[in-house]
């Protein structure tokens, strides 16, 4: 599959992407909170090396990767926050492209950096999940990210939303990032925005995960969070406190039915 992929291209337009990404110093952390324990810091580097040893020996050029870094068992799900994988060149290192809300602000932002940044948060659970795109995919996801990264970085919305609705582009949430730009690769004659790529992920059948948040917290975290907000969900479904955002579970869902070829790899 590799001598399908033009990764000096792919190099060329990480580089870019990165050049385009402003890059805060104090990327995946709360500005009030504690720094990592020195144990939990050993804990989140060595995650990182067993990840990439697994795509080592994968074979692959680029994944889907996932981590656990809030505790979102009462909603049944495992995995908060997702990025794109990629192998720089051959003999390269892996880097994750992903958007991220910094300081718990109402922004987000576009990182390009190592595995052991991405893993190294404040996780709930030392655990990564990949998933590797059948060959197909993984030479569009290449294409794109390598080619015409300037889309893929016009796909990123920096008004963030914790919660956003799955089919608005008011605001967006980091795990949609990766949704819309799946959707850009998939269908790069259909998708040029982010409007394209979510009236054709509606029309590929992908379905976002649904929430039960009653009417009290959600007042409260629009009061006191300022990375939440629930104006962009339609009215029926927000009054009746069913919220439909975009998971990495939904995702994983979605990108399994339409790639028999994916495979998972969960990285303990």
């Amino acid at each position: 599959m590799r001598g399908h992929i033009d990764m000096g291209r792919l190099a060329a337009g990480l580089l870019a992407l990165s050049l385009a990404c402003t890059q805060p110093a104090r990327a995946g952390q709360g500005c009030g909170e504690t720094a990592l324990s020195g144990q939990d810091a050993v804990r989140s580097l060595e995650l990182a090396g067993r990840t990439v040893a697994a795509l080592e020996r994968s074979g692959a050029s680029v994944a889907l990767v996932s981590r656990a870094g809030q505790d979102l068992g009462k909603y049944g799900l495992r995995y908060s926050h997702m990025g794109i994988a990629l192998r720089d060149h051959p003999a390269g290192r892996w880097t994750v492209v992903h958007a991220l809300n910094d300081c718990a602000a109402n922004s987000s932002v576009l990182y390009v950096e190592g595995m052991g940044n991405f893993f190294l948060t404040d996780l709930f659970r030392f655990e990564g999940h990949v998933l590797i795109p059948g060959p197909a995919s993984q030479a569009a996801l290449v294409r794109l990210l390598g080619e015409r990264t300037a889309l893929a970085h016009s796909l990123h919305e920096p008004r963030y939303n914790m919660l956003s609705y799955a089919f608005s582009t008011r605001y967006q949430n980091s795990n949609q990032w990766v949704l819309e730009t799946w959707a850009a690769a998939a269908a790069p004659q259909q998708v040029a925005t982010r409007a394209q790529a979510q009236q054709w992920l509606r029309q590929a059948g992908f379905a976002p995960i649904t929430v039960d948040i009653p009417a009290a917290t959600r007042l409260g975290a629009r009061m006191f969070r300022a990375n939440v907000a629930f104006d962009d969900h339609p009215f029926d479904r927000r009054m009746a406190g069913r919220i439909d955002t975009v998971t990495v579970e939904a995702i994983l869902r979605f990108v399994q039915a339409g790639d028999r070829e994916a495979r998972v790899l969960v990285v303990e």
